[in-house]
């Protein structure tokens, strides 16, 4: 009401009106006094309403206060009561909400609840509504939401069913429950109960609550959040059912017959009659050829490209354009590089392999194994021999001789005991008689012989028998026999848990069936554990002995006396060099052997002949240095032939070195196996 002015009384009556006319007035009013409104704060919101009454929830509708306050509303408080506790109000946001709507929830099914809402300003809280009506909260029989879909022309649509419905009834839709629907972006149909609000072309700007009422009975309704996920999960479905595709149960796939053939295949659900089928070979139409048949099982939904001999000129890519309707669908087979190379050497491999078994055959081609033994074997099986079979093994083109073949179980191997480096190279073996010729090769080089080595090693590792010790002159060994060793196999020792680095008095070493470590000069401090790591390029393995007090104290005791062995046997008399074993000499020449000696300290030095000391020194001269000494036999005659001897001696040993001479007379040939002199 407006035109009032300030300080007068006013009145107020109400006259209900219809089609026949104006009825009769209200009593009057009481006497409104107009003033001017001064408070800070906004006034009271006005006319709550209720929509979608729920067993645990309904929504709260209001107006907005015909007076705002010194300054903009923002926000609203709303309080909660049970119908007959009308002096107990309960806030029931804890902040302030914007809308002047509000979902309530959390309710107790069959309680009366009244509602009352408070505007908020920045100058605080206006007074509260007048409270609302009573409501019960339960849901009414039949209550009926709204659903959200895709119809069949892929529209998106929410979609109401009312359960009551008279005449004049009407479906009231609109937006965040105040804002009217554009009919610009979305249509409206109603059919008999049913409603239909759908979406033109639905977008980000369609997104909100979206609420339904009748209008001969407002507390009906129900509303729908149509989210932003809604939204992208309904466009994808209309997008399939605007462009609905054929199921595929199987794309391409590529086989290749034991025969050579390859077919290229893929299968759909199945089809009507009325299917179109448009196969694609890199950009061009291609249809069944001599070389290249095509096959369309429309009731399998199978489509078939068969090639008898596939060949470079098939690579490519193939696409299948199928048609079945509204429906359709693609596939593309991208066969080329490695994919179409593999495909192509099987076919190849394949027809090559039914060719070959018309004569004698390799049933299992050259292959390459390590046993227990540590022992390569390069093995083979052949089939479909006889009689004339010839079966030949060639290494580096070389024939091989030293090979098993046993013809009943067509098996042919080779054993190689040890492994060098001259095992690696190309094997071939090639088995032929009048019917054809088959022919397997192994190349066991480069990685493939890396692998052989590691093999092998892993095996040599296996072998190792556990860590022992053995005493030297020089200190002691700590080892562990091996079936053999390769120097593919790393060795590592460890004491006490750190790495052994090779130094004045610990050395390791192999041989061909032995790894070691050896301590020198040995000390009560090299008691403890000792640990051999081999790496055979792949695992380690270890070996482990603990030197005890005990095994300590026996190997030092050793270790003495072959010390003092190896002292003596070093010190003692001995002839190094200078003699041979037999000389010949002409009669009547002289003759001079010279020889070496050593010895700590120096030896003695006697001469014999046919074992006798020689005390002569006409016939016979003797000299005798530290190092060094010799004998002349003077104008040799026949006597003078016989067994010469040089004989060293000092406190730790002796030794006697032998000489047989051979006088022969002028004209005459010395003996084939003397050292002639003269």
């Amino acid at each position: 009401v407006s035109d009032l002015k300030t300080g007068h009384f006013y009145q107020f009556r109400v006259f209900a009106a219809n089609a026949t006319g104006v009825g009769k007035p209200s009593d009057a009013s009481e006497a409104f006094l107009c003033e001017k409104w001064s408070m800070p704060e906004p006034g009271c919101p006005y006319d709550l309403e209720f929509r979608e009454v729920r067993d645990d929830s309904l929504v709260l509708l209001w107006a907005t206060p015909l007076y705002e306050g010194q300054s903009q509303i923002t926000g609203y408080m709303l309080q909660i009561s049970h119908s007959n506790q009308l002096d107990n109000w309960t806030i029931l946001t804890a902040k302030p909400i914007s809308e002047t709507h509000y979902k309530v929830t959390g309710l107790q099914t069959g309680h009366t609840y009244r509602f009352r809402v408070s505007a908020v300003n920045s100058a605080g809280v206006g007074r509260a509504s007048l409270p609302s009506e009573p409501v019960t909260v339960q849901t009414q029989p039949g209550t009926k939401e709204i659903k959200i879909g895709v119809d069949d022309d892929g529209f998106i649509f929410l979609g109401y069913e009312a359960v009551k419905m008279n005449d004049e009834s009407e479906f009231l839709w609109s937006k965040n429950f105040t804002e009217p629907i554009s009919s610009q972006r979305t249509k409206v149909e109603t059919t008999k109960n049913r409603s239909m609000l759908t979406f033109t072309d639905p977008s980000e700007e369609d997104l909100g609550v979206y609420t339904v009422e009748m209008s001969h009975s407002p507390h009906l309704s129900s509303s729908y959040d149509f989210t932003a996920e809604d939204l992208e999960r309904l466009r994808e479905l209309s997008w399939q059912v605007r462009n609905p595709l054929i199921a595929l149960k199987s794309a391409w796939q590529v086989e290749v017959s034991e025969k050579g053939s390859v077919r290229l295949w893929l299968q759909t659900e199945s089809l009507s009659s009325s299917a179109e089928l448009r196969l694609v070979f890199n950009d061009r139409e291609i249809s069944s050829s001599p070389r290249r048949k095509i096959n369309f099982d429309t009731a399998k939904g199978l489509v078939e490209i068969l090639f008898d001999q596939l060949s470079q000129e098939d690579e490519g890519s193939y696409t299948c354009q199928l048609r079945d309707g509204r429906a359709k669908n693609q596939c593309t087979l991208v066969f080329v590089d490695q994919k179409f190379r593999e495909i192509l050497a099987l076919a190849d491999w394949n027809r090559w392999d039914i060719q070959r078994k018309a004569g004698p055959y390799f049933q299992e081609f050259l292959t390459w194994s390590v046993n227990e033994d540590c022992e390569l074997i390069i093995q083979c099986k052949v089939t479909n021999t006889s009689k004339d079979t010839s079966f030949k093994w060639f290494k580096d083109g070389v024939e091989i001789k030293d090979f098993a073949y046993d013809q009943t179980s067509g098996v042919c191997s080779l054993t190689i005991p040890q492994v060098t480096k001259k095992e690696a190279g190309s094997y071939r073996a090639v088995v032929s008689d009048s019917r054809g010729e088959d022919v397997s090769t192994l190349e066991l080089l480069d990685n493939e012989y890396d692998k052989l080595l590691q093999l092998l090693s892993e095996q040599c590792a296996l072998s190792a028998g556990p860590l022992r010790i053995e005493s030297t002159a020089e200190g002691f060994k700590i080892y562990s026999s091996l079936r053999y060793y390769i120097s593919f196999l790393k060795t590592s020792w460890y004491f006490k848990g750190r790495k052994i680095d090779q130094e004045a008095r610990a050395k390791s070493g192999c041989s061909m069936q032995k790894v070691w470590i050896e301590i020198l000069n040995p000390t009560e401090n090299d008691k403890g554990e000792y640990t051999l790591e081999m790496l055979d390029g792949k695992e380690t393995h270890k070996r482990f002995y603990e030197l005890s007090a005990e095994a300590f104290a026996e190997a030092l005791l050793e270790h003495q006396r072959l010390k003092q062995l190896a002292i003596a046997e070093r010190n003692r008399a001995k002839v190094i060099k200078g003699l041979p074993d037999v000389v010949a000499i002409m009669e009547g020449k002289s003759l001079c052997l010279t020889c070496f000696i050593d010895g700590d300290p120096a030896p003695e030095i006697f001469w014999l002949h046919n074992d006798r000391e020689i005390l002569d020194q006409t016939q016979f001269t003797t000299t005798k240095e530290s190092k060094r000494t010799s004998i002349t036999v003077n104008k040799v005659t026949m006597e003078d032939s016989g067994k010469y001897s040089i004989f060293v001696r000092n406190q730790y040993g002796s030794e006697t070195v032998d000489v047989t001479l051979s006088v022969y007379k002028k004209g005459e040939k010395p003996p084939a196996n003397a050292v002639e002199m003269g």
